[in-house]
């Protein structure tokens, strides 16, 4: 009852209600059963008001972006997606050297858009395949560059659906770690401080680094990126391959032959397949080599956790 009436508000701010919408098709790894119901938000404001209805009336959700780095439970999710997309991707020139951006922008388009102003700083975040909100969330990085390295600050939703401005110092940016991660703010857009640089130079370091992604990760797949996170001192697809997983498969779901740092869809793989491979990876490793490997991958469940 109280999901009705969550989801007659979402109608009313005009925002798109589906119901019993495949996951599969709004994550990287391209597997998870229906949602109960997902909700295509319409604007910052209309999140805004979702969020304090969404908490108010007790039901369950989760907002995503591009699904980059979730695997859904392969029954679904037992509750409300609020989807992070088109509608809320704009981005904009504040000053000569800072960008906003709306969550829902993808990292590509913001990675193009401070090419076309001649801004540099962004190019390790060429060709993650996230968008803003996402990136900050999880503080994304790749080619020894992080979001912590260039945001200035974002704006956040609360939990009774005030907007409030983070800046940087206080959003606990670590390796793959935010605030946001425990807090339970909402991001919805944020501030990136570039410094100027040279229109070719910075094409050539995109390229560049674009070509190493193609050339060393099975992008030919569905995945969710890196699996794993790295543990300290260590490499993550060094550990799995040292311990003789590469190509370790259960079901379609294989410890890619490319890179094993990567968890890959090889075709018809469920979550079930994705999370058993994981597991026997973790298992496997911290056996022979004492390291745990901490999942990289946010694990959705299908019903809420008591």
């Amino acid at each position: 009852m109280n999901t009705q009436k969550l989801l007659d508000i979402a109608s009313e701010l005009e925002c798109r209600v589906m119901y019993n919408e495949p996951m599969s098709a709004h994550t990287t790894f391209k597997t998870g059963g229906c949602c109960t119901a997902m909700v295509d938000v319409g604007s910052e404001e209309s999140l805004a008001e979702l969020i304090k209805s969404a908490n108010e009336l007790d039901v369950r959700y989760v907002v995503i972006g591009n699904g980059s780095n979730l695997l859904f439970d392969d029954r679904g999710y037992k509750g409300v997606v609020f989807l992070m997309g088109t509608s809320v991707d704009s981005i904009k020139m504040i000053d000569d050297n800072t960008i906003y951006a709306q969550a829902g922008c993808s990292l590509i388009k913001l990675c193009r858009f401070a090419l076309e102003h001649n801004l540099t700083g962004l190019e390790f975040a060429y060709g993650i395949p996230g968008t803003v909100g996402g990136a900050v969330y999880m503080n994304a990085g790749a080619y020894d560059g992080e979001i912590k390295d260039v945001i200035k600050s974002c704006e956040v939703i609360r939990y009774d659906g005030t907007i409030h401005t983070v800046d940087a110092v206080k959003m606990g940016l670590s390796y793959r770690k935010s605030c946001f991660q425990t807090n339970g703010e909402i991001i919805s857009s944020a501030l990136f401080t570039l410094e100027s640089g040279i229109y070719d130079d910075i094409q050539d370091k995109m390229v560049e680094l674009m070509g190493r992604r193609r050339s060393k990760q099975p992008l030919e797949f569905p995945s969710a990126g890196s699996t794993f996170k790295r543990p300290q001192g260590q490499f993550a697809g060094m550990l799995i391959q040292d311990c003789g997983l590469r190509g370790y498969a259960v079901g379609g779901a294989q410890v890619s032959e490319k890179h094993c740092g990567f968890v890959v869809n090889k075709g018809g793989a469920t979550s079930e397949d994705i999370m058993s491979v994981i597991k026997h990876v973790q298992q496997t490793v911290e056996e022979k080599t004492g390291y745990f490997l901490e999942c990289e991958v946010k694990i959705m469940p299908y019903e809420r956790e008591n």
